[in-house]
């Protein structure tokens, strides 16, 4: 694993203090990774969403879609 340093204002740095005790974190750096990897899926989501925009259109998702949907995956879990 590699080693980053930041420099926080004393503010920051508080509430990052904060955050680790309120939410039960057992250090800084466990916060700092979980809203790294908060914004890597928020990063990925953002792409998807602008993909599926620029994609030609599909079919309605109306009742019927919904219920073909609910058959097909029930018919590949076995419930």
């Amino acid at each position: 694993m590699s080693t980053m340093n930041i420099s926080l204002p004393d503010s920051l740095k508080a509430f990052v203090d904060d955050q680790v005790s309120q939410r039960g974190f057992g250090t800084s750096s466990e916060y700092v990774r979980e809203l790294i990897r908060k914004d890597q899926d928020r990063l990925l989501l953002r792409g998807l969403l602008l993909a599926g925009a620029a994609s030609a259109p599909a079919a309605p998702a109306d009742a019927a879609y919904f219920a073909a949907l609910r058959a097909r995956v029930t018919s590949q879990t076995g419930r």
